[in-house]
């Protein structure tokens, strides 16, 4: 028995060395055609670049002709002067990367960072002035990054007078660019020097990305791009031989000519996929770089399309041993990106004065209203998008998943369609952009092919499905709470006389092919009613098929045959709780349940260690279906607990349910 238990203390002890070591992964390498970790264990990025922060590009902030860094703090110290102005990018940047962010990234399955940044956040020019606060911010980055055991890569994204003549590298016309004066490269190639010596150890800096999308006519092969990239890797390994050196091609990252072969052992290509098929083809002129020339590939930046085009670009990279980081990770008043920043009021006055369209403000109208907007980037403050990363990290289902909880009796939204992507919850001709055009013609509340917009019905969740075209479905799961007869009320607008739509459950057709009439306008909407349909109660999936095309859908309402009384909501058959929705939440989510008869009710929110923070209700309670909102923007960011629990005054009958929420700040 002693030797018995000896051997289990080896076994156990074994086990910690060898868990913690697989944990402290060490410094990257490159490992022929491959990226590996400090135990030799092959290692695929799954990163999020941090655009926006550090390099403000215009199109993240809406603001039009003010494109480049530059025209945006021109345009804001145009209307507040230069102390406000510097108090106003104080806020930005304190706000818009904070540790919450980088926690969350790393919940959602991330394990590395891009950091683009602007070299006039750490130097001055002339003669070598360095920023310390801008160094500090990559440190505090870093910290947090370090805490999540993720990797950290700094992306030169703007260089010293502009390696491009676009607004991301925040190129000015007056002031010689990158590659028209020396003392440009000179400073780039002692910028990186510095930041090497400065992060020469840290083990959770993944590598240097030298220069960021490079696009300069330099000729045949350019020359001067790959003269530039071996004199900033000559200056790095004077101070830093641990970390892997990231080389992007000309022309955004997607032509190496000139830059083969490589002249660094830890060295790795980077190219930037944008707006093409996620095919094979689109990559083998890249493949075929990594196996002549033995040295990995990277794809250091992608992104800006539809969830299917996230969900099919990293399949491909992932089947290719191919790592990759996503852009961005925040914009305002988006669908694209994990995390959309609420456009405040006000806001759209400023832009419409920078483009053109409207009427100067005053100084103190400006700073309250940027201030406020610059507040709104935080992330307990913007709208979490679930279905984008889940996109990056979850394989397309062979079914489809509920997007909301469609219990019926009950409506269901068309733009509620069910998860899964195309031909799984829906199907749309243009599901994603591959050069040709817009993927989405209204830009509004989910970032797929199905085209939504803002709806002004009286009854609505805000939004309805348009543009559709002939062959075109949605499909929905739903719950039929009990078996009967049901009456089906459709919510069409329309401005042609030929749309059609039919309905099948469970692959059969329940509702023949309809005619739907013309409305006159878009929002000028009208119910088309389907009667007695039968329904088995229990889980099945709904789909409604389109045919030709000039009108919208807001709404299915599915009600009891012969009544228009909601029998869940006026007289439940039994108790219930249903998973609170949104969750996670920020900071208020919503309760539904249902009450039988006369009962004591109490529900009441608990933390992660099992202490009471919140007591919501307690009191009795008549039958019915009822709603409650639980908001805990006091609380901090984790799991907490919500406890139902209800005795019938009636029948004494108890019902207890705990269910699990996530709140994300």
């Amino acid at each position: 028995m002693k030797n018995l238990h000896s051997l289990f203390k080896i076994i156990v002890l074994t086990f910690f060395i060898i868990s913690n070591h697989t944990l402290a992964q060490g410094f990257l390498r490159v490992d022929g055609e491959k990226i590996i970790n400090d135990v030799d264990q092959n290692f695929i990025l799954k990163g999020m670049g941090l655009g926006g922060w550090l390099v403000q590009e215009g199109y993240m902030l809406k603001t039009g002709k003010l494109d480049a860094e530059y025209q945006i703090r021109n345009g804001i110290s145009d209307l507040v002067g230069e102390e406000k102005t510097n108090e106003l990018y104080n806020i930005y940047w304190t706000n818009y990367v904070r540790k919450v962010d980088i926690d969350s990234l790393a919940s959602w399955g991330f394990n590395s960072i891009r950091l683009p940044m602007h070299y006039n956040k750490l130097m001055t020019p002339p003669f070598f002035t360095y920023n310390e606060d801008g160094f500090e911010q990559i440190d505090t980055l870093l910290n947090w990054c370090k805490e999540n055991k993720i990797y950290l890569i700094l992306d030169l994204h703007a260089a010293p007078g502009g390696q491009s003549a676009g607004g991301i590298a925040d190129y000015n016309p007056s002031f010689p660019s990158l590659w028209e004066s020396e003392l440009n490269k000179d400073y780039t190639v002692e910028l990186w020097k510095t930041l090497a010596e400065r992060y020469a150890n840290e083990e959770w800096i993944g590598g240097y990305d030298l220069i960021n999308e490079p696009a300069w006519e330099l000729g045949a092969n350019a020359p001067a791009l790959r003269e530039l990239y071996i004199r900033i890797t000559n200056s790095i390994r004077e101070v830093d031989t641990n970390h892997i050196i990231f080389i992007e091609g000309n022309w955004w990252a997607t032509t190496f000519d000139g830059l083969v072969p490589p002249w660094d052992e830890n060295m790795v290509y980077s190219f930037h996929k944008y707006w093409n098929e996620t095919d094979q083809g689109t990559i083998n002129y890249l493949t075929s770089l990594r196996s002549t020339h033995n040295r990995p590939l990277w794809l250091g930046e992608t992104g800006e399309n539809s969830n299917d085009w996230f969900r099919e670009n990293v399949k491909l990279m992932e089947q290719n041993n191919i790592g990759w980081a996503w852009w961005p990770h925040k914009k305002i008043d988006n669908i694209s990106s994990p995390l959309s920043a609420v456009q405040v009021n006000g806001y759209q006055k400023l832009l419409d004065y920078w483009n053109g369209n409207g009427s100067r403000p005053t100084e103190t109208e400006a700073y309250n209203i940027l201030k406020d907007q610059f507040n709104a980037l935080k992330l307990q403050n913007c709208k979490i998008q679930p279905e984008v990363h889940k996109a990056l990290f979850q394989s397309q289902p062979e079914i489809s998943q509920p997007f909301k909880n469609h219990e019926i009796p009950g409506i269901i939204f068309g733009s509620d369609y069910d998860i899964g992507g195309q031909l799984v919850g829906y199907y749309d001709k243009d599901y994603k952009n591959t050069g040709s055009g817009s993927y989405n013609q209204g830009w509004a509340y989910r970032n797929n092919g199905v085209d939504i917009e803002k709806c002004t019905d009286n009854k609505t969740n805000g939004f309805n499905v348009g543009w559709i075209e002939t062959g075109e479905w949605l499909q929905f799961t739903i719950n039929v709470l009990e078996s009967g007869e049901y009456n089906f009320n459709f919510r069409f607008a329309s401005t042609a006389d030929n749309g059609k739509f039919m309905v099948d459950l469970d692959e059969q057709n329940v509702v023949a092919l309809t005619e739907i009439p013309n409305t006159g306008d878009w929002q000028n909407w009208q119910t088309i009613p389907i009667e007695n349909i039968t329904l088995s109660s229990g889980e099945h999936k709904l789909k409604i098929r389109f045919f030709f095309t000039g009108y919208n859908f807001n709404y299915l309402e599915i009600i009891p045959f012969m009544t228009d009384i909601n029998e869940k909501t006026l007289n439940p058959k039994s108790y219930k709780i249903n998973q609170n929705f949104p969750n996670p939440f920020n900071p208020s989510t919503k309760l539904e349940y249902y009450i039988p008869e006369l009962s004591d009710v109490k529900i009441t929110v608990y933390n992660s260690v099992g202490q009471k923070v919140l007591s919501t209700i307690n009191k009795n309670i008549a039958s019915g279906g009822y709603e409650y909102d639980v908001d805990l923007d006091n609380f901090s960011s984790g799991i907490y607990y919500c406890k139902f629990d209800a005795v019938s005054v009636v029948s004494n009958k108890n019902y207890k349910k705990t269910i699990k929420m996530m709140l994300l700040k």
